[in-house]
């Protein structure tokens, strides 16, 4: 059977070694009047500014913080207090600041959809993610996918185990889902950004 092709971008589905998983996420910034969009679901990256920003290219991004949960602020416009579940880019506020907040534990394991097929040899690999794809403004979900080749270098990914999901576990099919977690990240390195 054909897996359903919907990506998602990352979401959280658990902890290394069955630790309870919480849901909790920390809080960091995006810069004033940032210009890339960010959806819910994107891997983010730290930058040497301290803000954060999506990583659209993963292939030579290895500072990833975690994977965007949506953000806060005050509308310029408006000036209402604004939940998100996607940053728009170019917001540029008038007061306050831009607060991300970012499931950031190294350790915690995310569900991604595979942009072609892997098989079980896939599992202790590493992979990056795939051609980056802006998410929807209507809902403000990432559309972001794991790429379909892995091997032991360096990569943003470390491949977990298949799903358990029926609709997308063919292994023998594109778009599977799989149990994945980041590989390269600024929590699990020893040097700063």
């Amino acid at each position: 059977m054909a897996n359903i092709d919907a990506p998602f971008g990352l979401r959280p589905v658990g902890e290394l070694g069955s630790e309870i998983q919480n849901g909790g996420t920390s809080k960091y910034q995006i810069a004033d009047n940032s210009t890339k969009a960010i959806y819910k679901g994107d891997v983010v990256t730290i930058l040497g500014t301290g803000y954060i920003d999506v990583n659209d290219d993963a292939t030579s991004i290895t500072a990833n913080v975690g994977v965007f949960n949506g953000c806060f602020y005050i509308d310029p416009t408006t000036t209402k207090p604004t939940w998100s579940n996607y940053y728009p880019g170019a917001v540029n506020i008038t007061q306050g600041t831009i607060d991300a907040f970012v499931y950031d534990d190294p350790n915690k394991l995310f569900l991604v959809q595979c942009a072609g097929t892997l098989s079980q040899a896939a599992v202790g690999g590493n992979a990056d993610l795939a051609t980056y794809v802006a998410g929807s403004t209507v809902n403000g979900q990432s559309k972001q996918e794991m790429a379909a080749s892995s091997a032991s270098g360096a990569a943003t990914l470390r491949i977990i185990r298949l799903c358990e999901d029926p609709d997308n576990s063919d292994i023998s099919a594109d778009n599977g889902n799989w149990v994945v977690r980041l590989n390269e990240s600024v929590y699990m390195s020893t040097t700063g950004v």
